[in-house]
This record gives structure tokens, sequence and C-alpha cells, in this order.
């Protein structure tokens, strides 16, 4: 090397080329390789393990979510006519009130036949929807379905049970649409 080089090169470079090793580094032995692979592979198995029950988690929550949205639309199915049902009580109600007072006359009756057979046809079509009448004469009082509007003293029938049926109550399948108004037979 020409000496212009030379001094151009600093000096810690040249100290770097000419200074002694330090301690030399020893060679591992082979159980020190062994316990480092060891590690590494147990990190590895650590983060794969990881990574599974992440995976599995989301699987978990997909399931559940699949279960909750068919529960629910099966919900909605079951109590989609609710609205129309309950617009449909008050017809009921008026076709129980002109078999209940339509038939005191002769020249009526004839017609109340095709009143009670129009009847008859809507309970069974909203019957097959889930509809069901609720409250009976004789069946024991239950708040759950039944509203008292009234007391009476009764022989013929027991303390806490229904004595008469002012307007009949209503179903769908397990949910009360309209709780029969009653009087119950006083103690």
């Amino acid at each position: 090397m020409s000496q212009e080089m030379e001094d151009q090169i600093p000096v810690s470079e040249t100290e770097a080329d000419t200074a002694p090793e330090s301690a030399p580094t020893p060679e591992k032995t082979e159980e020190q390789i062994l316990e480092e692979c060891r590690a590494r592979l147990c990190a590895a198995c650590d983060v794969k393990a990881e990574a599974d029950a992440v995976r599995l988690r989301a699987l978990a929550e997909m399931d559940n979510f699949k279960k909750r949205v068919q529960r629910e639309k099966e919900e909605q199915a079951r109590y989609a006519a609710e609205k129309v049902l309950a617009d449909l009580l008050p017809t009921l109600d008026n076709l129980d009130l002109a078999l209940q007072y339509g038939g005191q006359t002769e020249e009526c009756r004839s017609m109340m036949v095709g009143v009670e057979m129009t009847r008859t046809m809507l309970l069974a079509a909203l019957k097959e929807h889930g509809l069901v009448p609720v409250g009976k004469t004789g069946e024991e009082f239950d708040p759950n379905l039944h509203e008292a509007v009234g007391q009476e003293a009764s022989e013929e029938v027991q303390s806490g049970h229904i004595v008469r049926v002012m307007q009949k109550g209503y179903q769908l399948n397990d949910r009360l649409l309209r709780p029969a108004r009653v009087i119950v037979a006083a103690k």
C-alpha cells in the first residue's frame, strides 16, 4: 500500500485489524447446543399452542353465534303471527257474543248455525298456528293466565276457582296474548 492510502484509513480500523483478539470464545458443547435447540423448539411449541387455542376459541364463538342465530330465527318464526292473531281476537269475541245473544229469537237460530260454523272454522285455523283459548269455568284461578275482575260466592265451584268467564283469554304457543277475564269464587 502506498503511504497516501494508509493515511486515509482511520486509525480505529487499522487498530482493529492489528489488535490481538481478546479471549477466544470457547466452542459450545453438544449439551449446550441441544439445550438451545430445545429452548427454541419450546418457544415454537408455545406459539403453536397459543395459535391453536386462539383458533379453538374462534371456532367455539362461531358455533355459539350460529346456535344463537338459529334459536332467534326459530323463535321469530314461532311468534311471527302474534300481531295478526292478536288483531283477530276481537273478531272471535264478537262471534262469541253473536252466539250468546243471537239465538234468543226463532228467526235468528238458523243464522246462528252458520255463525257457529264460522267460529269453529276460524278457531281451527288459528289453532293450527298455535293459538289456544285460556280460561274455563271451574278451572283453578292462575294469575299467570287469568285476570280476576271480581269475586262471587258460589256453592257449585270451590273457593279460588273460576265461577264465570267474562272474556276468553288466548295463548300463542307458550306466550300469553291476552289473559282471560274471570270472576273467581270467594272464600
